[in-house]
């Protein structure tokens, strides 16, 4: 077992660990590795159609969407990806933003000779489908984003989420720290307690149809939430009630028609 110091909020974007047919994340006949701004991206894709991007949150991988995938595959081609320094891309350097994973997806769409993809995120990958319809408006069609935030702090952030954090890198800062993959989860971890930090004004310049989602109880404030779709100018809010962090794998069957509908133009 792979140690590490770093819990990385793990409680609170846990996604199970049910036993599927298929081990998303970890397939070989649907995984394959892209070189991609001087790293290298494992991704898996699966079925045929429109092209439909997947993106993760902290200290997940493609697995996050193993009750996502079997879904959407019927429909959609569905490429899943393990951003970078997480699951099985790799990451060697020393920091990280989210505008970098941006760009990589972005990369990885024109290897892929995709032109455009709906794009569904979780958590950080919400954020990183918000990013990349802003720095490349023309490859997202649609979006989904759940649970994503756009700052790092305690008006984003419930308290004990932002608490927890803020611990946790005051307790560490100073660690000299060897081990690759403990030095790759403090990466990962200086990720969420520093980033993002976009302003809500910024958002307006997203163009595409986008679903802002979470729950009533997920870690991210629900006026947060309201002002992210407040800001984008052709946004609909979806709220789950009785509903966590994890919307796609609590109110898996909901999750999955509502955003197929709005990617597919019908009422919402």
């Amino acid at each position: 077992m792979r140690s590490s110091i770093f819990p990385l909020l793990l409680l609170f974007f846990f996604c199970g660990n049910a036993q599927t047919a298929i081990k998303y994340g970890d397939n070989p006949k649907a995984g394959k590795y892209c070189k991609v701004n001087g790293i290298r991206i494992y991704y898996e894709t699966y079925g045929t159609g429109k092209p439909l991007l997947l993106l993760h949150g902290n200290g997940g991988s493609i697995n996050a969407f193993e009750k996502t995938i079997p879904y959407f595959s019927k429909y959609y081609k569905v490429i899943a990806v393990d951003s970078r320094a997480h699951g099985k891309s790799t990451d060697p350097g020393d920091s990280l933003s989210f505008e970098m994973m941006a760009d990589d997806f972005s990369v990885l769409l024109d290897s892929l000779k995709i032109d455009s993809a709906d794009v569904i995120g979780w958590s950080d990958g919400g954020i990183d489908a918000l990013l990349l319809a802003m720095r490349y408006p023309n490859k997202v069609r649609r979006l989904a984003a759940t649970g994503a935030n756009i700052r790092p702090d305690s008006t984003a952030l419930m308290p004990e989420v932002y608490h927890q954090m803020q611990d946790e890198y005051i307790k560490n800062k100073d660690k000299v720290l060897t081990d690759p993959h403990q030095k790759n989860d403090w990466k990962i971890l200086l990720l969420d307690v520093f980033q993002p930090n976009l302003a809500d004004h910024q958002l307006s310049i997203i163009k595409c149809p986008s679903l802002i989602i979470a729950g009533d109880r997920d870690v991210i404030v629900p006026e947060h939430t309201i002002a992210i779709f407040r800001a984008i100018p052709h946004a609909f809010l979806w709220i789950l009630p009785s509903s966590g962090h994890p919307t796609l794998i609590e109110h898996t069957d909901e999750f999955n028609k509502k955003v197929h509908a709005f990617f597919e133009g019908k009422q919402f």
